[in-house]
């Protein structure tokens, strides 16, 4: 098994907020969230999950219908709650998008920009004073942070007299 998994404590915290959300305990429910941040965590392909999470295709499904129904999104606003802003940090990050990504249909949002290194997405995050994820927004690759700064600043509320931003 991975070596990053949940401890009790923050297993029953997130239980609990993906409770308020529908999102109820059952037997697997454990696992299939161990997988899906495993998956986060190390980008590997749903297939290649290791055998130990149980069925690859359940999982996928249940992050699927998840993050369709913004439950996800949802549940990660709730633990971003009060944070700590004596510091607001943003970065980002290009991800280079897999050769088939060019076939979503006309019309769609797929946040993929053209770039020096071909069809790319940029993950754009604002975290807190301990580097906690706070917001975030995918944009094509050749959007630049500072683009982005405004809407962060906004979405995250005004700086206090004492609060610095940085890139």
């Amino acid at each position: 098994m991975p070596r990053k998994m949940l401890n009790e404590e923050q297993w029953f915290k997130l239980l609990i907020i993906m409770q308020e959300f529908k999102i109820y305990d059952k037997k697997s429910l454990r696992l299939t969230v161990e997988a899906i941040l495993f998956r986060m965590r190390t980008g590997c392909p749903w297939r290649d999950l290791p055998k130990d999470f149980g069925d690859w295709n359940r999982i996928f499904k249940r992050f699927n219908d998840w993050s369709e129904k913004s439950k996800l999104m949802s549940i990660f606003k709730r633990l971003a709650k009060d944070p700590d802003y004596e510091w607001k940090m943003i970065d980002g990050s290009i991800v280079k998008s897999h050769q088939h990504s060019c076939g979503a249909k006309k019309g769609s949002d797929t946040s993929i920009g053209k770039s020096v290194a071909g069809n790319t997405s940029k993950i754009h995050m604002v975290t807190d004073s301990h580097g906690n994820p706070v917001d975030f927004e995918i944009t094509g690759g050749n959007v630049h942070d500072i683009q982005m700064a405004s809407e962060f600043i906004e979405r995250t509320g005004k700086f206090q007299d004492s609060c610095r931003l940085t890139f």
